[in-house]
């Protein structure tokens, strides 16, 4: 493993950690004390990523990838809210729910790619 590549993620791990730990903080101030948890991986990651990309590819290209962090968010909830409502009103096997249910993700993902690809 190169310096830089050791340097890349000694910095995600301080920057995801440390959002991490303001999240986690916010959870113990406010209600429900799930928040932290809620949000508390997938921002920091992103937050990360886009510090080094800034770094390295500049702001027009970080602006590109959180637009498109912006698409897989919405793709993430169109499945979530799929799963619970199939989970709630079918009352299948939670595996076999969640694994059914990642066509809606894909489809979300890819409406909103060609949209975006297309303006």
């Amino acid at each position: 493993m190169s310096g830089g590549a050791l340097g890349e993620m000694l910095f995600r791990f301080v920057v995801g950690g440390a959002v991490v730990a303001l999240f986690s903080l916010g959870g113990d101030v406010f209600k429900p004390h799930s928040f932290g948890g809620l949000f508390g991986a997938a921002p920091s990651v992103a937050i990360a990523t886009m510090a080094l990309t800034l770094h390295k590819e500049g702001s027009r290209f970080v602006a590109t990838e959180a637009l498109f962090m912006c698409g897989g968010a919405l793709a993430l909830g169109a499945y979530a809210v799929t799963v619970s409502w199939l989970l709630r009103h079918r009352r299948a096997a939670v595996p076999f729910t969640a694994m059914m249910a990642v066509p809606v993700w894909f489809v979300v993902a890819l409406a909103f790619w060609l949209v975006v690809r297309a303006t």
